[in-house]
C-alpha cells in the first residue's frame, strides 16, 4: 500500500499553499485591477460595469452551493482544487484575444467560476491543515501570500500596458505565472496526497444541519458585502473622471492589495485572541469606501483604495478563518460553500445597485451604503455570538 502521510509540516504546507495563492493572483487580480476601463473600453457602462464585475463575483461565491457539499460528500479535494485553478488561469489571458463587450464579459465570469470550484475545497484543506497553528494566524499568512501576487499582478499588467500601448498584451503575460501555478498544485498533491492526515477526524460524519451560530453569522457577511463596491467600479470612476492614466489604475489596485496584505497580518492573531469582535472594523472600512474612492481628488480616490483595501483584508482572512471555527470539520465543506453563496448575492447585489446609484448620484450612494454598514454592525455586535477558536 502506498504511504498516504504529508511529507510537508502544516506550516509548510499552509505556507506552499500560499506560494500557490500568490501566482494565481497574480493572474486573476491583474486582469481584475484592469476589469472596469478594459470593459468600458469596448463600450459599457457603469451599470454594465458592476453588473459584469457583480456577476462575476456571483459566480465565484454562489456557485460553491454546489461545489461545497460535493467537497464533503464526494471528496477528492485536490480534483476541485486544481480543476478551478485551471480554469482561472486559462480564462485571464484568453482575454488579450477576446473579442467585443460579451466575449469578454463570459471570460471575466469563467475566471470567477475557477474560483468557485477550487475555494470550498482550498479553504477546507487550509481549515484542516491549521487546526494546531491558530486559524487566524495560518489564514492571515496564507492571505498575505496571496496579496503578495495581488500586488505584482497589476503591477505586472501596468508595465506591458505603458509599453504596449494597452491592456491585451497585459492579459497575455499573466500566462506566466498560471503556468507556474499547475506545476506547483502538481507537486504539492504528491507531497501531500491525504491532506485530511493532518488533522483528526470526528467519528460521526452525518450531515446534520449547520449551527445556528453560523447562519447568525451569514446574516452579518450578507448585510456587510451588501454595501461593498467592486474595484471594478473604482477602477471605472478613476477612468471617467480622468483622474489618472490608465496605465497607473493597475497601481491604484496593487496599493489596495498591499493593505490588503498588512490588514490581514495585522486583525489574524487578533482574531485568535478576541474572536468574531475583531470584525466590528469591517463595516466601518466599507462604509468609508464611497465616500473617499468616489471623490473628485486623487487623495481621496487614493484613501478610498486603502479602506478598500482593509475591508478585503479583514473578508480574505479571518472572515473565512471563522467559518471552520463556527461548524463541525466534517460539514467545512459545506459551510464554506454555504458562506460563500450568502457573501456572492449579496455582493452581487450591493454592486448592481451602488453602479446604478453611482450613475445617479454620488451622495446618494454614499449615504445608502452607511446606512447598511451600520445595520450590519449591529447585527454583528448584537445576534453574532461570541465566539473564540
Amino acid at each position: 500500500m502506498l504511504d498516504s502521510s504529508p511529507r510537508l509540516s502544516p506550516w509548510r504546507f499552509v505556507v506552499v499553499f500560499g506560494v500557490v495563492a500568490m501566482l494565481a493572483d497574480m493572474v486573476y487580480e491583474g486582469a481584475r485591477s484592469v476589469a472596469g476601463p478594459f470593459l468600458g473600453s469596448l463600450g459599457a457602462s457603469a451599470a454594465v460595469v458592476g453588473l459584469v464585475t457583480g456577476g462575476g463575483e456571483a459566480a465565484a461565491l454562489v456557485l460553491r452551493l454546489g461545489s461545497g457539499p460535493l467537497v464533503d460528500r464526494l471528496g477528492r479535494p485536490w480534483l476541485w482544487t486544481i480543476s478551478g485553478y485551471a480554469l482561472t488561469v486559462i480564462a485571464v489571458p484568453l482575454l488579450a484575444v477576446s473579442g467585443p463587450l460579451w466575449t469578454a464579459s463570459a471570460l471575466i465570469i469563467a475566471e470567477r467560476t475557477g474560483k468557485a470550484l477550487r475555494s470550498p475545497a482550498k479553504d477546507a484543506l487550509v481549515a484542516g491543515a491549521a487546526s494546531g497553528l491558530g486559524r487566524g494566524r495560518a489564514f492571515a499568512v496564507h492571505e498575505a501570500l496571496d496579496q503578495v501576487g495581488a500586488f505584482a499582478g497589476p503591477l505586472l499588467v501596468a508595465g506591458v500596458a505603458a509599453v504596449a500601448g494597452g491592456y491585451r498584451p497585459g492579459f497575455a503575460a499573466l500566462a506566466v505565472p498560471g503556468v507556474g501555478v499547475l506545476v506547483l498544485l502538481a507537486w504539492l498533491a504528491r507531497a501531500v496526497p491525504d491532506p485530511g492526515a493532518y488533522e483528526r477526524r470526528p467519528a460521526v460524519v452525518e450531515p446534520g444541519r449547520l449551527p445556528a451560530r453560523f447562519w447568525a453569522y451569514a446574516a452579518f457577511t450578507a448585510l456587510t458585502m451588501a454595501g461593498y463596491a467592486t474595484f471594478g467600479l473604482l477602477g471605472y470612476h478613476l477612468a471617467a473622471r480622468h483622474l489618472v492614466s490608465p496605465a497607473a489604475i493597475p497601481l491604484v489596485y496593487a496599493l489596495a492589495m498591499a493593505v490588503d496584505a498588512l490588514a490581514a497580518l495585522a486583525v489574524g492573531p487578533l482574531y485568535d485572541r478576541y474572536g468574531l469582535r475583531v470584525l466590528a472594523v469591517q463595516p466601518v472600512f466599507a462604509a468609508l469606501v464611497p465616500l473617499l474612492a468616489f471623490g473628485s481628488t486623487v487623495p481621496a480616490v487614493l484613501a478610498g483604495a486603502v479602506a478598500w483595501g482593509a475591508a478585503m483584508g479583514l473578508q480574505e482572512s479571518i472572515m473565512r478563518a471563522a467559518v471552520a471555527d463556527l461548524v463541525p470539520a466534517h460539514r467545512r465543506g459545506t459551510a464554506y460553500g454555504v458562506f460563500g453563496a450568502v457573501y456572492g448575492l449579496a455582493w452581487f447585489g450591493g454592486a448592481a445597485g451602488v453602479g446604478v446609484l453611482y450613475g445617479v448620484s454620488v451622495r446618494g450612494t454614499v449615504a445608502a451604503v452607511a446606512v447598511v454598514q451600520l445595520v450590519a454592525l449591529v447585527v454583528l455586535l448584537v445576534a453574532v455570538p461570541r465566539t473564540r477558536p
